[in-house]
């Protein structure tokens, strides 16, 4: 995914480590069963969920953030521009960031 190109209708807006999506206020869904939990980052949640236990995802940019247990298509909140990154758990217990899938991140902006 490159600057230019599109998601789920979206324009990408950069792709450096995280994802930055212009959403222009839009919805930013679940993409599975899981939990929101706030970040230490303003207007920044960790989604995750045991659909796909070896990830979590971090979403900034958010409003009016949704935490806790969250149904596959609820809202988690609204965003200008989301910034998603990808982070999956190494073999020794850390977390490496890498680049999404583009269904995962189409399930994030598309309600089912």
């Amino acid at each position: 995914m490159q600057p230019g190109d599109s998601i789920a209708g979206h324009p990408i807006a950069g792709s450096l480590g995280d994802v930055s999506i212009q959403l222009d206020g839009a919805n930013v869904y679940a993409p599975f069963d899981g939990t929101v939990q706030p970040n230490d980052v303003k207007d920044c949640a960790v989604y995750s969920s045991p659909e796909v236990p070896a990830y979590v995802f971090r979403l900034c940019g958010l409003r009016s953030t949704t935490l806790g247990q969250v149904k596959q298509g609820d809202v988690i909140g609204k965003a200008n521009y989301l910034q998603f990154a990808a982070l999956r758990r190494q073999p020794d217990g850390t977390w490496a960031l890498v680049e999404p899938a583009s269904d995962i991140l189409e399930r994030t902006l598309t309600k089912p």
